[in-house]
């Protein structure tokens, strides 16, 4: 039977934040893999038709009951309305958990916004906890004012039973074994991520494409932004590839974005060419023809251009022939470098600022290693190239957050 999944905060989507933009993140992720998910807080509203939201207010850190036993706690006094409000929560939290498989429990183990919903949750015979830990009160300066020594500020320097201890970093777990006497090995690291179709608003066609090319995995990207004709000299493009390839020893692609020419009846027979040397080359998994992507032709459309610039590492242009240039001027608009034929049109527009070479003359071998050196040069390319593999939130939910689901 698929698991029911609750994910526990102070405060969810749509409230703006870091650990709700990190809850909407898990809570979509996991029912794409078909788990029943259950978000429950103190703030919020439904964000997503397939994840359940209940809302409990005295969840909250701004709910006024909360606000009036945490003023008594940061003072040091453990009132009577502290167990009270404990004790109403944990009403509140048998309800919200009756049928949940698993609680994801963001900072509530870690921080003291919400004490008497610690207290609560520590009490309940709850089902198996991820005590996923963001902020730590007991190592915050910030914090350590509000702190005392005994219950229920030691709930949060203690180790919980049934429950698997997450942070978000490295150091943030080396703290938090610090905070627990046990050792770093014993926490478990899950980083956060970035959506990249959600940050760039990207069309459906650019959905589609990145998905079926799987361009999210490749280590490098280079956009021809050209129909298929002669003067692209798209042939050398390929070759290029190949030798990009085989110097790096990556995974290079190439995105060739247009149909071919629909002006010159002899295009046809480029396009057979440059078939038969993509294959030759054994870059049928490498060179991406979009136009292939489906019947008639796709095309992409001037928002889905836009998209494709921001997600490619370099605009390779090797035409022997163009009136002026404007895919150079694009490349500088969304900041990406530029490897050009040396020719007049180019010359105009990219000046000193491009990198250059002769789509005669030069072996596609010294192309290759021109753009490879400046590429390994370049942090932003290896920056962008990371987070693509490894910090893309669908790639940390499969790899990173499910083993924690179904371990036991």
């Amino acid at each position: 039977m698929t698991k029911q999944i609750a994910i526990l905060h102070y405060a969810s989507p749509p409230v703006v934040g870091g650990v709700e933009s990190t809850i909407a993140y898990h809570a979509r992720g996991l029912a794409d893999l078909g788990y029943r998910v259950r978000v429950v807080s103190g703030s919020g509203s439904a964000f997503d038709s397939r994840v359940e939201t209940r809302i409990y207010a005295r969840f909250g850190s701004k709910d006024p009951d909360v606000l009036a036993v945490k003023k008594e706690l940061d003072a040091g006094f453990v009132s009577p309305a502290f167990e009270a409000l404990a004790r109403q929560i944990g009403d509140d939290l048998r309800e919200a958990l009756a049928d949940c498989d698993l609680c994801l429990a963001h900072n509530t183990h870690s921080l003291n916004k919400n004490l008497p919903l610690t207290a609560a949750l520590a009490r309940l015979p709850a089902p198996r906890c991820i005590a996923w830990c963001h902020d730590l009160a007991w190592t915050n300066p910030q914090y350590l004012p509000e702190l005392y020594s005994g219950y229920p500020w030691d709930l949060l320097r203690q180790v919980w039973p049934n429950t698997r201890y997450v942070t978000v970093s490295e150091a943030r777990r080396e703290e938090l074994a610090g905070i627990l006497n046990v050792a770093p090995e014993q926490i478990t690291v899950v980083v956060p991520g970035v959506d990249p179709a959600r940050f760039f608003q990207w069309t459906e066609t650019m959905q589609q494409i990145v998905s079926r090319l799987a361009l999210l995995d490749a280590d490098g990207l280079l956009l021809l932004p050209a129909r298929l004709t002669r003067r692209k000299n798209i042939a050398l493009a390929l070759r290029v590839l190949a030798q990009v390839r085989r110097l790096s020893g990556q995974d290079f692609r190439l995105i060739v974005t247009g149909p071919p020419g629909p002006h010159n009846p002899a295009n046809p027979g480029y396009l057979g060419e440059l078939l038969d040397l993509r294959r030759e080359l054994n870059l049928e998994a490498a060179a991406h023809f979009l136009y292939e992507l489906s019947e008639p032709p796709l095309v992409p459309d001037d928002t889905t251009m836009a998209n494709l610039y921001q997600l490619v590492d370099a605009l390779f242009f090797p035409s022997v022939q163009e009136g002026f240039g404007i895919p150079v001027l694009e490349a500088g608009l969304a900041g990406v470098p530029v490897f050009c034929s040396d020719i007049p049109a180019f010359r105009l527009t990219g000046r000193q600022d491009v990198t250059y070479f002769h789509p005669l003359n030069e072996s596609p071998e010294a192309i290759a290693a021109r753009i490879l050196d400046v590429l390994t040069a370049y942090s932003t390319h290896r920056l962008r190239g990371r987070v693509r593999r490894q910090y893309r939130w669908e790639t940390l939910i499969r790899e990173s957050v499910l083993p924690l689901l179904e371990d036991g």
